[in-house]
């Protein structure tokens, strides 16, 4: 599995397939690794690398602070996820690509399209992250690692990481950063001395900038309304993936199609034919 420096950042990527460039922004919220795509929830099942490969040259990878990739102990934002995804673009020459992304993934390629606009030939945004279920959520997991830090500091989010191997998903307490701790010494090293206050503000910034919204976290309606990047949109609806998430979405985009179909009779067929349908008439 190739890795590739992106902005200082370690960052573990695959193409797979052939074809124009399709960059696929993985689900699995802090855990956002390439593997989510054919073992996370309901996307095993669909299996998108699979079917889109055949017809793209599919570019996945962890996104910084998941998996194999590295990080940076700094304000966390979706900005900051979308130079990663055009960094590695860069690294492998494609000007121009679609881009599919799934919860959380969703967000990042809204800012992708935003800050880049001629990088994203267009979006798929499927089953978006959002509503007001999934704001509150995210800000009391922010919540518990700020507390967990303040009581025991960051030495102890250290050992926790390293002893648990959870994700921030799974126990809030070890943070966003808990993978880049198991995998770089340096880092920990670093992340341990670093004086409680500072950290906790970082901590701060990262839990307001990120869900600061009852709805699609990370995007102005007004830069939705001015961006003219064809979209398709796959609603979900549980407490994380609120319909009302990607009905906003539908609202504010003014070149949006939306896939008017239950969560529950989204199979893969359905999937992968309603993508390639809509991603073979941008192309033409």
């Amino acid at each position: 599995m190739p890795l590739t420096d992106v902005d200082g950042i370690r960052t573990a990527y695959e193409v797979i397939g052939s074809g124009p460039p399709l960059l696929m922004l993985s689900p699995g919220g802090f855990n956002a690794t390439m593997t989510n795509w054919s073992s996370f929830g309901r996307y095993e099942r669909l299996r998108m690398v699979e079917n889109l490969s055949t017809r793209f040259s599919c570019v996945i990878f962890d996104r910084r602070e998941s998996g194999r990739s590295g990080g940076r102990l700094e304000v966390l934002g979706w900005d900051s996820y979308a130079a990663q995804a055009k960094g590695l673009l860069d690294h492998l020459g494609f000007a121009g690509s679609h881009v599919l992304g799934g919860c959380a993934g969703c967000s990042v390629g809204l800012a992708l399209a935003r800050r880049h606009p001629a990088a994203v030939r267009s979006l798929v945004l499927f089953s978006p992250a959002g509503g007001p279920r999934y704001r509150l959520s995210q800000q009391a997991r922010f919540a518990v690692h700020l507390a967990f830090l303040a009581a025991e500091g960051p030495s102890a989010v250290v050992d926790l990481a390293r002893s648990s191997g959870a994700s921030f998903s799974s126990d809030a307490r070890v943070g966003p950063w808990a993978p880049v701790l198991r995998s770089d010494p340096g880092f920990a090293e670093s992340y341990s001395r670093l004086e409680s206050g500072v950290h906790a503000r970082i901590v701060a910034g990262s839990a307001r900038t990120m869900f600061d919204r009852d709805t699609v976290p990370g995007a102005e309606p007004e830069e939705l309304m001015n961006l003219q990047v064809p979209t398709l949109i796959f609603p979900g609806d549980d407490d994380s993936h609120a319909p009302s998430a990607a009905r906003y979405l539908q609202e504010c985009l003014p070149r949006q199609t939306y896939v008017e179909v239950a969560v529950e009779d989204q199979g893969e067929e359905l999937v992968r034919e309603r993508t390639l349908s809509f991603l073979s008439q941008v192309d033409g």
